[in-house]
Parts: structure tokens; C-alpha cells; sequence
């Protein structure tokens, strides 16, 4: 990644945002907006030793808090911004928010997404937008649609609509906080925020900062994806030159400016999951880190937490949305605490429980895949099934790497574990077998060819 704050084609920021303009907000597009539950998780609770509330914005009309944003940027449009139509990029959340308002407000948008932007997400963009909205697909990331959609800009002169880069954008994103306060009846002790551009997080943080500076604020990042660690470190936004866009929800590559200008100014700092003692304490007597902590989640972390929403709540959630649940077990929470996680959004397609699945399991430590050279000679396959598999080892993958010669040499071989500490005991009756095997580690390129 960059290790150096960007100073090129920044986009300027607008003034800084506080909390009577979320209040306002929260007016404006009170209307439009569900107030999503806040739901106690006992589960969560009963694991953590907190009491952890679910704030369900995958139940919102477009089952993400990302219309709060949109509608509330585009009810502020001019008779004439409007008359051009409107231009936004997203990875999928946020333009389904401006598709709603466009149909709304009978106003014409072109929205630009990226190529890996879910179809399910895809297809909901033009249901809710209709005869109004003209969705256009270029690019492999979000930050690549987001420069063909300035270039619209700058081609037609139509109205920008950011997705969190936007004063108007941030305040919307703000009026979850308002809601918690008003469902919650006092100030949680934490509330957990994922993060990607960082619109939603500058608005929920600076709301809190001002009505209720009692809360810790945790921010959490993709580890794929960690732009606004990165400009934590950096001190200003940097490029990351490479993201993993699985959380495509959160995978930007830059932060925007202005979350970054209100994140940095409330004393926010990157922590490691083994330095989260975060505190409760008044704004005036803080010390960065202590109750606004931004932090990072594996994918594999994700998935696991995607499933177990599903399993036990029946929570549809999509990557973004089960990252502030993910952190829960890493973060040291005062026992008795009142603790708010953020389920962001619910546009999950069904096709991708496949890769789901996988990466959990990866990360539970339960699934391994190895090259396996087999012995030319009979029955080499029957004695690794009797002599290497463990009782309740089961293979799910086997194929031979030589497709001219089947059924003898190297085989490609992924084993699912029946418990995750039975790994060491399979590679020793490896090791003490005839056959020459070796592992491939997660992460290495080997690994991320053949799985």
C-alpha cells in the first residue's frame, strides 16, 4: 500500500458536520426512512458478557442504511442539479439508496458499478430505480466506477451524488445514531461500526461525540481493505494499491476526505486486537485510541460470523453487514456493558454461500488442501484413505494435476477436518507415509491458483 497521504485529485471537504444537521436530517428523510430495530441478541450476549444489541439496517427499504445518505443529499438538490440528473459510483448499497430516491423523486440517474458488484445487488438496483435509472457496469473495484462517474460529471454536467465522501451524505448515514439514542432510551457504552468509505462512521461518530461523548466508538475494517487504517498510519488518505474485494460493501481503496477529517479529529486510532481495553470517558479526557478505536477483521472472520448470524438469528447478512459482529470476540468489553453492533446491510447473493462457506471453514481451521504425490504403483489411493485420513476426516476435494495421466501422480486433495486441533496428527501420519505432500498454505500463490 501507499505509505504516504495521497495529494492528488482530492476531492475538497465540506465543512465539517455536527449534530443539528443529522437532526435535521433525521426530519428530512423521516418519511422515507424505516427505523430500523434494535434488536438484543442473546447469543452475542451471552458470549461476549455484554448485552449486545443488533441494529438492523438490513431490514431498511433497500436493506441497507445507505438510503439515509442518498435521500438526504438528493431532497437538498437545487431545481436545477435536479434537472440534469444525477451521476453516483457505488459497489451496490449506495446506489440502490439513489436508484430509490431517482424513482422518488422522478429524477434521472446514470449509476456506475463495478464488475464484481453482486447480481443480486445488480438486479435490485433496477428495480428500484426503473424507467429512471441507467446502470452501467465498468471496472473490477468501486474507486474504478467512481472515476468513470467523474468523468460523466465532467462530460454531461450532471449532479454528483458521493456515497460518503459528501457532508450531505455523512449526516444522513448519521441518523442510525439518533435512532439508537432514541431506542436505547440512554448512551450505549460501545457502538460497533463497519467501515468503508467512512461516510457512516463520521456521521454515527460525530452525533454520539456531541449527544452522547460517554460512548466508545469501534471502527471495523476489512483486513483486505483497510483504507482508513492505512490513513490513520499515514496520517491523511493514501491509496492502497491492492484490496481483496469480497467485502465489496467495504472494499475501498481510498477513504473519503471528509470521514477521514471528522474520524482523525475525534482522536481516532488504529489498535490491534490484542490492545482494544477501550474505556468509557468524557470527550474532554480522552486519549486516542480509548473510546474511538478503528480495527481490522479477516474475511474468513466474516464469513463465520455470516453463517452464525443466519444459523441462529435467520439474519441475512451480506459481508459489510456481519463485519461489526465478527469483532465482537476480539475486542475486551467490560463485562455488563451495553454494546450496539451495526448490521449494515442484507443484499447477500445466494450464489456466493459457496465461496462462504469455504472461507470459513479455512479460517476455523478445518479445511486444508494439499498436493499429494502419489506412489506409481497399486493401491497407493486406498492406503492414504485407510493410513493418512483420521475417523473423521473427509475429503472434499480430489483431482489429479496431470490430465494426461489420470489416476496416477500428483493429485490436488482438500481435507475438512472433523475438529480443527486434529490438523498436527494428520500431518504426522503424513509425514510417516510413502507419499511426498505438501501443504498449501492460505494466502500463498499456490493456493490462490488452485483453490
Amino acid at each position: 500500500m501507499s505509505t504516504s497521504p495521497d495529494t492528488a485529485d482530492q476531492t475538497p471537504v465540506s465543512a465539517v458536520i455536527d449534530a443539528r444537521e443529522i437532526d435535521a436530517a433525521a426530519e428530512r428523510i423521516s418519511e422515507v426512512i424505516s427505523a430500523t430495530p434494535l434488536q438484543p441478541s442473546e447469543r452475542l450476549s451471552a458470549a461476549t458478557g455484554a448485552k449486545v444489541y443488533l441494529k438492523r439496517e438490513d431490514q431498511q427499504v433497500v436493506r441497507s442504511y445507505k438510503l439515509r445518505g442518498a435521500y438526504n443529499l438528493m431532497a437538498q438538490l437545487t431545481d436545477e442539479e435536479r434537472a440534469v440528473g444525477v451521476v453516483t459510483a457505488s459497489a451496490g448499497n449506495h446506489a440502490q439508496g439513489v436508484a430509490f430516491a431517482c424513482r422518488t423523486m422522478q429524477i434521472h440517474g446514470r449509476i456506475y458499478v463495478p464488475a464484481k458488484t453482486p447480481k443480486q445487488k445488480r438486479d435490485r438496483i433496477r428495480v428500484h430505480g426503473g424507467e429512471f435509472v441507467e446502470l452501467i457496469v465498468t471496472g473490477e473495484t468501486f474507486d474504478a466506477a467512481a472515476a468513470a462517474a467523474k468523468e460523466d460529471v465532467v462530460r454531461t454536467g450532471a449532479t454528483m451524488v458521493p456515497p460518503f465522501d459528501d457532508a450531505r451524505t455523512a449526516a444522513g448515514q448519521g441518523t442510525i445514531a439518533v435512532e439508537v439514542l432514541e431506542q436505547l432510551g440512554r448512551a450505549p457504552d460501545y457502538v460497533v461500526v463497519p467501515v468503508g468509505g467512512g461516510g457512516c462512521i463520521a456521521g454515527i461518530a460525530t452525533y454520539m461525540n456531541e449527544r452522547a461523548p460517554e460512548t466508545a466508538i469501534v471502527g471495523v475494517e476489512p483486513s483486505g481493505a483497510a483504507s482508513l487504517t492505512a490513513a490513520l498510519v499515514a496520517g491523511g488518505p493514501v491509496t492502497l494499491e491492492d484490496i481483496d474485494p469480497f467485502v465489496d460493501g467495504a472494499s475501498v481503496q481510498r477513504i473519503g476526505d471528509l470521514p477521514y477529517a471528522v474520524v482523525s479529529g475525534l482522536g481516532a486510532a488504529v489498535v490491534s486486537h490484542s490492545s482494544l481495553p477501550l474505556i468509557a470517558a468524557p470527550a474532554a479526557v480522552r486519549r486516542p485510541g480509548e473510546s474511538f478505536a478503528v480495527t481490522q477483521v479477516d474475511e474468513g472472520a466474516i464469513c463465520t460470523a455470516m453463517l452464525d448470524l443466519y444459523q441462529n438469528e435467520g439474519i441475512i447478512a451480506e459481508p459489510a453487514g456481519a463485519l461489526s459482529v465478527a469483532v465482537l470476540d476480539k475486542l475486551a468489553i467490560e463485562p455488563g456493558s451495553t454494546v450496539v453492533c451495526l448490521i449494515s446491510g442484507g443484499n447477500n447473493d445466494v450464489s456466493r454461500y459457496g465461496e462462504i462457506l469455504e472461507r470459513s471453514l479455512v479460517h476455523l481451521g478445518l479445511k486444508h488442501y494439499f498436493l499429494v504425490d502419489f506412489p506409481q504403483e497399486p493401491g497407493a489411493l486406498r492406503r492414504f484413505l485407510d493410513e493418512v485420513l483420521g475417523p473423521g476426516d473427509d475429503i472434499t476435494l480430489f483431482e489429479y494435476v496431470k490430465r494426461n495421466n489420470r489416476e496416477t501422480g500428483a493429485a490436488l486433495v482438500g481435507i475438512e477436518l472433523g475438529e480443527a486441533d486434529e490438523l498436527s496428527a494428520l500431518l504426522d501420519r503424513m509425514e510417516s507415509s510413502r507419499m511426498q505432500v505438501e501443504r498449501l498454505e492460505p494466502g500463498s500463490p499456490a493456493y490462490r491458483y488452485l483453490t
